[in-house]
């Protein structure tokens, strides 16, 4: 798999979302991604338990670990690259979690409007 340009909504390099829990599509620590990741987990953000329960609501329950998937389940206070869908999903929803901008890849920008990423960033909340 090809990875894109890693780069962030601002055209700069993209910085590390997490290395614990380690996150991203690559399992790389960052929100990088590629024509392969069809759910686009592009959005460094980080989990808070309302989110948490809205995911799990609408089936994708990240707070089980699962061993075989090398998954230890996220907590609040954890960063993670979301889907950029769900991400919307929840902002439309009124429960979307701080985003670090930096960390989040450009591609975001194809499902998500730049307007409303920076209503969450944590820099300003």
């Amino acid at each position: 798999m090809q990875k894109d340009s890693p780069v962030n909504i601002y055209g700069q390099p993209i910085e590390p979302c997490s290395y614990s829990p380690i996150t991203g599509f690559f399992r790389d620590g960052s929100c990088n991604t590629c024509e392969q990741d069809t759910g686009s987990h592009t959005v460094c953000a980080q989990m808070t338990a309302e989110f948490l329960a809205f995911s799990k609501y609408l089936g994708n329950d990240l707070t089980t670990p699962n061993p075989q998937a090398m998954f230890q389940g996220l907590k609040p206070g954890d960063w993670w690259c979301l889907c950029a869908g769900r991400f919307l999903q929840a902002h439309d929803e009124g429960c979307a979690p701080l985003v670090n901008l930096a960390a989040t890849h450009k591609k975001v920008l194809s499902i998500v409007s730049l307007d409303i990423l920076e209503q969450y960033d944590h820099k300003k909340a």
